[in-house]
This record gives C-alpha cells, sequence and structure tokens, in this order.
C-alpha cells in the first residue's frame, strides 16, 4: 500500500524508530514531551473521567500518555505505526504492572472495526506528521461513542511556532533532532476545527500551552500561537 493510502509517512515513522529506544528518558530527545505530559493528563482527565472509561490514544509512540492513562482507571488501547515505539511501549508497560493494550495500526484502519468503540479518543503531537490531518480527524471521529470526547494538540503554524518548535528547539537549543518538524505541516486551530466539523465533531475548548524557560515546566495557557490542545465532543 502506498504511503498516501496508509497516510503515513515512511520517513517519519523511520525518524522516530530510530529515538525509540532512548524515549523513557526524562532528560534525553523525548523531555519535552515528558514535561508537557502532566498538563496533558490534566486537560484530558477535565475533558473526561478516566475511572473505568475505554479510552484509545492515536499515535501513542513509547507510551507516555497511554500508562498515565491508565494509571487514572481507564481501560486503555494504544495504536501507532512504529514498532520499534510499539515495542518500547510494551517493554515499558510490562516493568511498571500498568496495563495497556498496543497494537501497530492506524486509526483509519482502527476505526474500520471498532465503530463507537470508545468513550474517550486522545490524539497529542500526531497530526503535523501525517499527510493527510483530515482523514484523521474522520476516523477519530467514528472511533469515539457518540456523545464521548476527542482531545487532540499539535503546533499552530505561526512565525511563534517557527521560532520556537524549529529554530529554538532544533538549532539553537538543540533539545530536539534537527527535521523533528516541518513547518509546512502544522495546523492553525481553525483548520482543526473545519477537519472536527466536516468530520461531525463539535468544538468544545481551546487551550494553549507555555513553558516555564527556567522550570521547563508546562502550564495551560490563553495564548495558543505555538502549541495548543483542543477538545471535540461527537454530539449524542
Amino acid at each position: 500500500m502506498s504511503a498516501q493510502v496508509l497516510n503515513a509517512d515512511p520517513a517519519e515513522i523511520e525518524k522516530f524508530d530510530a529515538l525509540a529506544g532512548r524515549f523513557w528518558d526524562p532528560k534525553g530527545e523525548w523531555w519535552p514531551l515528558h514535561a508537557l505530559n502532566p498538563t496533558r493528563l490534566g486537560y484530558v482527565a477535565r475533558a473526561y473521567p478516566l475511572a473505568g472509561a475505554r479510552v484509545l490514544d492515536v499515535g501513542c509512540g513509547g507510551g507516555l500518555l497511554a500508562e498515565a492513562l491508565a494509571g487514572a482507571g481507564a481501560r486503555t488501547t494504544g495504536i501507532d505505526l512504529s514498532p520499534a515505539l510499539l515495542k518500547t511501549a510494551e517493554l515499558h508497560a510490562l516493568e511498571t504492572g500498568v496495563e495497556v493494550e498496543y497494537l501497530q495500526i492506524s486509526a483509519e484502519a482502527h476505526a474500520l472495526t471498532h465503530v463507537g468503540a470508545y468513550d474517550l479518543v486522545t490524539c497529542m503531537e500526531m497530526l503535523e506528521h501525517v499527510p493527510d490531518p483530515a482523514s484523521v480527524l474522520n476516523a477519530l471521529a467514528t472511533l469515539v461513542r457518540p456523545g464521548g470526547t476527542v482531545v487532540v494538540s499539535t503546533l499552530n503554524r505561526t512565525p511563534q511556532a517557527f521560532l520556537t518548535a524549529i529554530v529554538g528547539a532544533e538549532y539553537v537549543a538543540r533539545v530536539l533532532p534537527k527535521g523533528t518538524h516541518e513547518y509546512s505541516r502544522f495546523l492553525k486551530p481553525s483548520e482543526i476545527g473545519q477537519g472536527a466539523r466536516a468530520a461531525g465533531l463539535v468544538v468544545a475548548d481551546v487551550a494553549g500551552l507555555a513553558m516555564n524557560p527556567l522550570t521547563r515546566e508546562f502550564s495551560l495557557s490563553t495564548n495558543v500561537s505555538v502549541n495548543y490542545l483542543m477538545r471535540l465532543v461527537r454530539p449524542a
């Protein structure tokens, strides 16, 4: 199958496969995700009660958010197309004793057999890495049950995001490998909103993410010019 049919870029998968072994090192290349995770989890927990919920984490990577969701009481499944990251996630879950089901499958393929199967679907920092974000949004809308919630996060296509996520993080501070992000793939909130509405979802909330440069801690913000989270609801 072609990369477009799969809605995946093989170069992107190879890029993340190469870094999989260091995924759980909070001081390594993945430290921004480790720093982001508590704030993301808090936002998700406010969006939908996690205890006993059926939750799907799309683009789960090495399992950082998926494990946190499971630790909060959710019945969690994580899906990704990176075999190395999924193996890392599985091994870490065995070490920690956290129960998460991991599957190597795309959101679109999973949606074919899991229509309305989840109370909550999350998709963090993935939409800017796929050729067709609208296709993913359609899959998310199919996977969540009527009355359920979808939470996505991505990077805004603004000069501030370019300076922060690419120039600053990849070339100046070098906290991310060069080539991690492509500016042309960043997505404005209006574009996510348009795709969500076309998929039958309602935009319920948008929140920015801000980082304290001294502590490297993230918090929610009204400024969506760099990173942002969006809560979407499928009408009952």
